[in-house]
Formats: structure tokens, sequence, C-alpha cells
């Protein structure tokens, strides 16, 4: 570097105000050229540094994780693999899907007009784009509130103004919209029901369009047998699973009550903790085999976003595995979480990949299954490893979307500091030219 500013000064015979302004040239010059060579452009794949979203080929972001100590932001996946395009053709409950908690508890949603809200929020992103992003379940809490019914994340059984969201029929519109615009896609909808006007979740669903996608209560699988195919659920239009926390609906509304059909562990705390993976006390055990469906809850008691990619990382791998063996061997088939985006590269979606693949196709994940293939034949994949970096630049603020394959992401700090360097690079070989020609 040295011989190199020497040369310069040589050829342009500058006499500098201080020698600092001279070394800015070579210096940003070598930043530029490295950040050159480095991939770019939809280049970067998962654990590749990056500076920017459109870095990262399709379905990934550029975010990072502070909580695990890694401010370095890397190309990070942001949607899920879904399983019936790679594995079609079997019964409902042997595929894994995801599902957010709370999914209409969004940071970014805002309050009633003059009310400040005062509640935990579960989710970066609108439910549009969680079906978007490969998410299947939805979480709601409906309660009565000003006279219709809302989205609420309250407590006691009451919503105020301070925990409302919206009305629940604006986000069953957004399902309807997808599954309508989605021919082949399933979505389930899992009610904490607090509604008591009578026949409200009937009004409510049909009042969205979503009847004509509803699953009867009639002909869903007793005595822990399986379900329909995929196929044939889409064949009928049979296509929302909606399942109510209140026994009562099934015989007054045609709801199902979830845990006559589900298994499912402790949410909040309980269903974090390494190592032990008990049953809701609602729910009958998790080896049970009178039901057919298995719901694991990961996602602690109060939500923090900025820890979520670490809680997406290694403990969930291992939470996984001890919610499989509590239920007699059984792979659950909703995973349940709270920032569903955030991880320190591959996070939620690495591990629905690595449960649907063991029992879709005899694989380790669901990327080396083979389409059409027998069981158990199984592609050669590498697994990604992380790149090294020198670049501290960027960050994930948590306001993601993806439309198809394209990916926008608000990168906090890099496109600040980046045009910081090149109007310093700008001014200074102006600066240069300026010397010379003087």
């Amino acid at each position: 570097m040295l011989a190199c500013l020497a040369e310069l000064r040589r050829a342009s015979a500058i006499n500098c105000c201080s020698c600092s302004c001279c070394c800015w040239v070579p210096l940003l010059l070598l930043f530029l050229i490295a950040g050159a060579s480095a991939c770019s452009n939809g280049n970067c794949q998962v654990l590749d540094a990056c500076a920017a979203a459109s870095d990262c080929g399709p379905g990934l972001y550029c975010g990072n994780c502070p909580s695990l100590g890694q401010n370095q932001p890397i190309c990070t996946r942001g949607q899920a693999t879904i399983p019936t395009s790679v594995v079609g053709g079997l019964p409902f409950n042997k595929y894994t899907w995801l599902v957010t908690h709370n999914s209409f508890s969004i940071v970014d949603a805002p309050p009633l007009p003059g009310v400040q809200r005062l509640t935990f929020y579960n989710q970066d992103d609108t439910v549009t784009n969680q079906l978007r992003n490969g998410v299947r379940g939805l979480m709601l809490d409906m309660y009565d509130f000003e006279n219709d019914i809302w989205l609420c994340h309250s407590f006691r059984g009451q919503c105020f103004n301070f925990t409302a969201f919206q009305p629940a029929i604006n986000t069953l519109r957004e399902v309807e919209a997808f599954l309508s615009e989605n021919p082949t896609e399933i979505v389930t909808i899992i009610i904490e029901d607090y509604v008591h006007t009578p026949k409200g979740l009937t009004n409510l669903f049909t009042n969205a369009g979503l009847n004509k996608f509803w699953f009867p209560v009639s002909k869903m699988p007793k005595k822990g047998g399986d379900w329909p195919t995929v196929a044939e659920m889409v064949q009928n239009n049979y296509r929302l699973l909606v399942f109510t926390s209140v026994a009562a609906k099934e015989a007054e509304e045609g709801v199902a009550y979830q845990w006559k059909y589900m298994v499912e562990n402790e949410p909040g705390d309980p269903g974090v903790v390494q190592g032990s993976c008990p049953n809701r006390k609602e729910s009958k055990p998790l080896s049970s085999k009178s039901v057919s469906l298995f719901l694991e809850n990961y996602f602690p008691t109060y939500p923090v976003q900025s820890d979520a990619c670490k809680e997406h990382s290694t403990p969930l791998a291992q939470m996984v595995t001890t919610c499989y063996k509590a239920a007699g061997n059984t792979m659950p088939n909703f995973l349940a979480v709270n920032f569903y985006m955030r991880s320190d590269g591959g996070g939620v979606f690495d591990a629905l990949d690595r449960m649907n693949g063991p029992t879709l196709c005899g694989c380790s994940t669901i990327a080396a299954c083979q389409a059409g293939a027998p069981y158990g034949s199984c592609k050669n994949i590498s697994a990604p490893t992380r790149s090294p970096t020198t670049n501290t630049a960027g960050s994930f603020s948590g306001s993601v979307q993806f439309t198809n394959s394209a990916t926008t992401v608000h990168v906090t700090s890099y496109l600040i500091i980046s045009t910081l360097y090149v109007s310093l690079l700008v001014f200074l070989l102006g600066k240069l030219q300026l010397q010379v020609a003087g």
C-alpha cells in the first residue's frame, strides 16, 4: 500500500495537505475491488456474505443475528420448501407444515386511532406475505369486540382497545385471496376462541368467502386414521382446515374441536425447555395414537424479535428431536413459531426440510428427495458453509416481503454506509484530478 501510494504521488506530483487524504484513494479502491470479487447480483447462496437483498438468490434475504454474535449480514432463507411440490399424493398428516403463532400480531400493525397498543408482537410481516413465504398454518385469537369479531392479543378472555388489532374478517379475506390464487394449496387455521356470539364463527367465515374451501368435520378421520391425500383434498376443494379451542362449537357450528384431532405440546416457555416436551393439559399425551395430527409449539412466553434468530438455530433442531421422541417417534405435522423469518442462515425453513425428508422420502432432508423415486433414494447434497467475511455493515430490520422469487428487504445501514463511501471516493478522485491538472 505504501509503495502504491508513493507511485501515485510520483505520477501526479501532488503535494497533499496531508498524507491521509491520498491514502484514502487506494484504500477505497481496494474496498470496492474486494466487494466486486465477492458474490453479488443475486448469485449469493445461503450463508454467503451479502450487503443488500439484491445480492442473494431467490427466496433469500440479507440479514444477520447479533444475539449470536453474528453482526456480518449473510444470505438467509426466507421461504419454505412446499413439501407437496417435491413429494405429492400422500395423506395430509404425513407432511409437516409451517405455522405462525399469533399470525395477526404484527410489529408494524397500526393501533386503533388515538390508542397506544399495549401487547406483545409475534410476527414481522403481513399474513399475505406469510402465506407467500410458505406458511400454511395460522394461529388466530378471536374475540367479541365492538359488535364484531376481532383479532386481539389480550387476556382474561376480553378484547380491549389497547390489545385489539383488526376485525378478523380482514385477515380471513387475505386467506381467501391466497387460496383462490393458489388452487393447489391447503391452509390450516387454529383459533384461540373467545367468541360467544351465536353462530359467530359460521357467519364470519361465510362472509369472508371461505366456506367454499371448508373441510367438513364429518369427513375428518376418527381414531387416529389417516387424512385424505393432499391430491384428494385439492380435488374436492377441501383446502381450509379450521379448528377451535371450544369443544361445543363442533356440534353448534361445525368447527372442529382442536384436541379431538391433534395432540399438542405446552406452548410458551415449557415448550422450549431443552430435553422436555410435555403435552398441553387440554391435549392427549403426545404419544397417543387416537388422533393423527401433532402440533409442536416452539416459542417463548415473552417474544423478543432480536432473540428469534438465536432460537431458530441449534435449539430448534434439538427441540424437534425431543418432541419427536416424546410423541413415540412421530414427526410433528405443524411447527408453530414466532418471527418465522429470523435465523442465522437456514432457521425454521431448514428445520422443516429435515422434518419432511425422513417422513416423505426416507432422506435426511427434503432437498435430497427425488420426485417419483423409490423411498430411500436420496440425492447427494452438500451442506452450505459460512463464507469468510470482513464487512460488518448491514442488518435485518424486520421488514421483509417476498413476491414470487423477488426479494425486498430493508437493510438499515449498508445503503447509508456504501453511499458515503462512494461519495467520498468521487470527492477524492475529483480533488486528485484537479491537483494533477494544476
